[in-house]
C-alpha cells in the first residue's frame, strides 16, 4: 500500500488528518505506555472514508502500518493497548520477544486473558522470505482510491514484499528484524483442522457451529487459514475455545440447572417447591380457604385477600431464603475489609485521622436489606463490627459508626425516620452524650 499521503512518523499530524469540524472522519493519537516513545495513531483515509489507517510506533521494534475498513478501526484502538506489538493468523500475537496464541480464556482473578505461549514457535522475518525467487518487478504498489477490499491474495506475495524492500529508506531497520509472520508445529498445514474437528472438540453439532460462525455467536475465533473457503483451525486454539465455553457463565449456570420441568437452578427450584407446597396448605388444604374458589368469592377484593395472604406468608419467612445471621457473618467481613481499604488510602495519601471509612453501595445496599427485613440479626451484627473494627483496626467507635451512618445515608431506601431511629438506638452513643 502506498502510504505516502499519510505523515506516518507524526502522530499528532495523523490524529489532524482525520479532525474536521464538518465530522463525517475521525483521528487520535495516544502515548503507549508499555515503551518510553512508543505511541499509537488512527485516522480516517482523507479520500476513501470507508478506510482507516493504523499505525504503531515502537522505540525498539519499530512501526507497523495497516489500513483497514473502517468499521473495524475502533477494535484495533484496544487491541494494541497493550504488549501485543503483531498479529498474524487469526489473532496469534507477538510481544518483541515470543508468540502467543488468540487470547480466549478469561483469567478472572488477574482481570486479563491468560497468555499462551506457541510452542518451538520460530519468528520468520523479510530477510528469511526474501530469496532469488522474488523479484520486486512481479510486485505492484497499490494507491487508496484503486483498492478493492474483494480482491483476492497475490499468488506471489514475495515479490510484493520484495518490491516494500526495495523502496525502504537507508535509516530503516534491517530485514532481519521486519518480523513477517510465525512458524509453529501446530500451525503446520497438516496440523490445522476443519469445522467437523473444531465442533467436536467444542462439544457440539458441526451444524451448530456453522450456524454460530455465520451469526458471529459464541465468540468462535478466527481461523488460522482458509483454504478454498473452508476455515482451519490449530488444535491448541480449538482447545482454548473449548475450554472458554467450559468455564462460561451459561457453562457454570447449567451445572447447576435442576432436572425438572422448570429449568431453574438448583436452589431456585427448591425454593418454588417450597413454596408451592406452601400456597397450596393456604389455598386447598384450609377450608375456610377452599370456599373461595366458589364462583361467587371470585371478586376483586376476594382475590385481593388470597395475594394478600400469599404474600404475608413469603414475607414472614425469608429466613427460609436466606439465613440472617449467616447473611450478617458475610456483612461483618464485608464491612471490615472496606474500613482496613479506607485505612490503607487514608493514609497512603497522607492522612492521620478520618470522619469516615467508605462503605461501597452493594455492601451498604446488602446491609439495608438486613436491616430492614430482620433487624435483630441487623442490630447485633452492627455491634459486632464497630468493636471487631475498635479491636483488630485501632478504628475509633464514632468513626465505625459514623461511616455506617453516611453509607446508609446515601443508599439506603428504608423511610428516613425509621433508618434514623434504627441507628440511634444501634449504635453507641456520640461522645458527650
Amino acid at each position: 500500500m502506498d502510504d505516502a499521503h499519510i505523515p506516518i512518523e507524526d502522530p499528532a499530524a495523523v490524529e489532524a488528518i482525520g479532525r474536521h469540524e464538518e465530522g463525517g472522519t475521525w483521528g487520535r493519537w495516544d502515548r503507549d505506555r508499555t515503551a518510553e516513545g512508543a505511541w499509537l495513531a488512527f485516522t480516517t483515509d482523507p479520500i476513501r472514508h470507508d478506510l482507516t489507517w493504523v499505525v504503531r510506533h515502537h522505540p525498539e521494534h519499530g512501526r507497523t502500518v495497516l489500513v483497514i475498513r473502517d468499521k473495524d478501526a475502533s477494535p484495533w484502538h484496544s487491541n494494541w493497548w497493550g504488549p501485543q506489538l503483531l498479529f498474524r493468523q487469526g489473532g496469534y500475537w507477538w510481544d518483541g520477544t515470543n508468540w502467543y496464541r488468540p487470547e480466549q480464556v478469561w483469567d478472572a482473578a488477574s482481570e486479563h486473558y491468560d497468555r499462551r505461549l506457541v510452542k518451538a514457535a520460530t519468528t520468520i522475518t523479510a530477510d528469511d522470505l526474501l530469496d532469488d525467487n522474488a523479484h520486486p518487478d512481479g510486485g505492484r504498489l497499490l494507491k487508496v482510491a484503486n483498492l478493492d477490499l474483494e480482491a483476492p491474495l497475490p499468488d506471489q506475495w514475495n515479490d510484493h514484499l520484495a518490491l516494500w524492500a526495495s523502496r525502504r529508506p537507508g535509516d530503516a531497520l534491517p530485514l532481519s528484524r521486519c518480523v513477517v509472520r510465525v512458524s509453529a508445529p501446530e500451525l503446520a498445514a497438516d496440523q490445522l483442522i476443519g469445522v467437523p474437528e473444531m465442533a467436536e472438540i467444542g462439544g457440539i453439532a458441526a451444524s451448530t457451529l456453522r450456524a454460530y460462525i455465520s451469526r458471529g455467536e459464541s465468540d468462535v475465533p478466527p481461523p488460522q487459514a482458509t483454504v478454498n473457503g473452508r476455515n482451519l483451525w490449530s488444535r491448541p486454539v480449538a482447545g482454548d475455545w473449548a475450554e472458554q465455553r467450559h468455564r462460561s457463565p451459561e457453562s457454570v449456570a447449567a451445572t447447576l440447572s435442576s432436572s425438572d420441568e422448570t429449568g431453574l437452578p438448583v436452589g431456585a427450584s427448591e425454593l418454588r417447591q417450597r413454596l408451592a407446597r406452601r400456597f397450596l396448605g393456604v389455598l386447598w388444604e384450609r377450608p375456610d380457604w377452599r370456599k373461595r374458589w366458589a364462583l361467587r368469592h371470585r371478586t376483586q377484593a376476594s382475590v385481593q385477600e388470597v395475594a394478600d395472604e400469599l404474600a404475608w406468608s413469603v414475607a414472614a419467612d425469608t429466613a427460609s431464603i436466606i439465613d440472617p445471621y449467616d447473611l450478617a457473618a458475610t456483612l461483618r467481613h464485608a464491612i471490615l475489609d472496606e474500613f482496613a481499604y479506607g485505612q490503607e488510602v487514608h493514609r497512603a495519601t497522607g492522612g492521620t485521622d478520618s470522619p469516615f471509612y467508605g462503605i461501597a453501595t452493594p455492601v451498604a445496599k446488602t446491609l439495608d436489606w438486613l436491616i430492614g427485613h430482620h433487624p435483630q440479626a441487623a442490630h447485633h451484627i452492627i455491634g459486632e463490627i464497630i468493636g471487631d473494627a475498635e479491636r483488630r483496626l485501632d478504628i475509633p467507635r464514632d468513626v465505625s459508626a459514623d461511616s455506617i451512618r453516611t453509607a446508609l445515608g446515601l443508599d439506603s431506601r428504608l423511610p428516613r425516620q425509621v433508618r434514623l431511629d434504627f441507628l440511634e438506638r444501634v449504635l453507641p452513643p456520640k461522645p458527650g452524650h
